[in-house]
């Protein structure tokens, strides 16, 4: 049975969600002590969590840059927020999905599920170790490693099925359709700006190992990685 964990400071929501959750036939997890929240994730091993932003103490973008540190496990952030702003902090701090509050149960739960699907369901990747190579850049999906020219970076789930779908269609363009695809296998709920700060955070982790520019946009049709190789 697959556990999920609510990091929620209101009850109502918390026993809201609880109850909705568990009827799926999901285990529910939920923080009572918000200084321990780590300690809890770790005893428990959720297969996914639901994090709010406004908690006691520290917020949820530091919480969840402490999960990321630990465990690659689908973060899908719940908040009144409905800034912006805030949705890409969640996606750069490491989340995987924003849902605004209030919200329809049933889409929690459709996003719960999907993001279960590609974690460890139907669309998970395979459990050998796989390794791809263009020009020199190296990834390791399975190790979520990116290598270039002996330089290397850790990515996120999301960072790395980018590359790997860009590395796989190179030097063809990927369309916003395969990665969307790729990404989420329900793109019903997703935000077209979702896929735009992802796209941002694979051209910063590019630049950390010396590619600079390394994912051109077409336009109209998608995303190219460029060539690595420098022309005489």
């Amino acid at each position: 049975m697959q556990t999920i964990m609510i990091v929620e400071d209101d009850p109502k929501i918390a026993k809201h969600l609880q109850d909705y959750i568990e009827k799926y036939g999901y285990r529910v997890s939920f923080i009572m002590d918000f200084e321990r929240i780590m300690e809890v994730f770790q005893e428990e091993k959720p297969d996914l969590v639901l994090l709010d932003i406004n908690l006691p103490s520290y917020d949820g973008f530091y919480w969840c840059r402490q999960i990321r540190q630990l465990s690659t496990c689908p973060v899908i952030f719940i908040s009144a927020r409905t800034g912006e702003m805030d949705q890409v902090m969640a996606l750069e701090n490491g989340g995987d999905d924003f849902i605004t509050k209030p919200f329809s149960a049933e889409i929690v739960m459709a996003k719960i599920r999907s993001q279960l699907r590609r974690a460890y369901g139907a669309y998970a990747q395979d459990a050998k170790e796989r390794f791809l190579e263009v020009e020199g850049l190296k990834l390791s999906p399975e190790r979520l490693e990116l290598t270039f020219a002996g330089e290397d970076t850790f990515l996120s789930k999301k960072e790395a099925d980018i590359m790997e779908t860009l590395m796989n269609r190179y030097p063809r363009v990927a369309g916003r359709e395969d990665l969307l695809e790729k990404l989420w296998d329900d793109q019903t709920y997703v935000d077209e700006n979702t896929l735009n700060v992802n796209i941002t955070r694979v051209r910063k982790k590019l630049q950390s190992v010396g590619i600079a520019d390394g994912v051109e946009t077409v336009r109209g049709v998608g995303y190219r990685l460029k060539s690595l190789l420098k022309e005489e």
